[in-house]
């Protein structure tokens, strides 16, 4: 299977667009896959992300709907999970679940009353449990419930979720060594985010020594691109952009001028290019500023480039055939 490409769905922000009309629109032009991401609260207004995702599934039939990805230890897991098992019926199983630890913005774990601290091993210790909860099976709660300091351990309990739904895909987030063992434990894939093509060769070899380890096979590698599509002065756009990711994601600017996608068509589909040839999978395709529908056209014709040949993008002039 070749390449695969999505987009993500704007769902933060002064003026939202309406979460369906979005999601066809990314359908209508051929995309893979859509997703959004998740918050609690980080300074923006900002949509439930189970809940818009819901809607993007109700209006779409062909896509992938994506979380990329989800809190889970922000959330009373339990919830979490009926939460999944819900969005994966109502989606009629086409959910890629991305889970991560998230902790980011410390503001919103204060205002949901959930310790920062620890928030790894609270999310293992659910994702050991979702697949018995997803299928239905009574799953054992020891260590999923939050515990006050010094309190004692509270009774063994089990709970059973219905109805029983496929597990669906789990993709694993983050760009820590520690993500990186969550992903050969748990995942099917490992979703980078804001990572240079160069470093992704890399990390997916050390995917693969640390799932053999588990007796896994190597968890695939997915990328989230926050990408400018733009028909002109792409150069400006790409400066914005490397802006934005050195002073809003912490990237040093030499990795931010690095992991920067910006342009036409013809350079998004170069860079783009990149990432495959650095054995990713699936790209999800964040657009960076308010025009969403203008860059999901400029990233659907550099989707249509990469359908072609490697010569095709050099050149500009690709097929009409899809990435798939």
């Amino acid at each position: 299977m070749g390449l695969q490409t999505g987009v993500s769905l704007p769902i933060a922000g002064d003026d939202l667009p309406e979460v369906t009309a979005t999601a066809r629109h990314a359908e209508a032009a051929g995309f893979d896959s859509v997703w959004v991401g998740d918050h609690l609260a980080d300074g923006r207004p900002l949509l439930e992300s189970t809940l818009a995702l819901a809607a993007a599934a109700a209006v779409t039939t062909r896509v992938r709907v994506g979380l990329g990805v989800l809190q889970l230890a922000l959330r009373q897991p339990v919830w979490a999970a009926k939460q999944i098992a819900t969005l994966q019926h109502l989606a009629g199983g086409r959910l890629i679940l991305g889970v991560g630890t998230g902790g980011s913005v410390p503001a919103e774990w204060r205002a949901a009353g959930v310790p920062l601290e620890g928030r790894g091993r609270r999310t293992d210790r659910v994702l050991a449990a979702l697949p018995g909860l997803l299928a239905g099976e009574p799953t054992a709660l020891d260590g999923l419930l939050a515990e006050e300091p010094h309190a004692p351990a509270p009774r063994p309990e089990q709970v059973t979720l219905a109805p029983a739904v496929p597990r669906p895909p789990l993709w694993i987030g983050g760009g820590t060594e520690r993500a990186l063992l969550r992903a050969a434990e748990y995942g099917d894939a490992w979703l980078a985010a804001a990572t240079p093509p160069g470093e992704l060769a890399a990390a997916g070899a050390r995917l693969g020594e640390l799932a053999a380890r588990y007796g896994r096979p190597a968890p695939r590698v997915a990328a989230l691109v926050i990408a400018a599509g733009v028909r002109e002065h792409g150069t400006r756009a790409a400066e914005r952009l490397a802006g934005f990711l050195s002073g809003r994601l912490g990237l040093d600017p030499d990795r931010a001028a690095r992991a920067a996608v910006a342009g036409g068509p013809k350079e998004i589909a170069e860079r783009l290019d990149a990432y495959r040839a650095a054995g990713v999978h699936h790209l999800v395709l964040a657009p960076f500023g308010a025009d969403w529908r203008g860059q999901f056209d400029v990233f659907a014709e550099a989707r249509q480039l990469l359908g072609g040949d490697r010569e095709a993008v050099r050149t500009g002039t690709g097929s009409d055939a899809t990435v798939r």
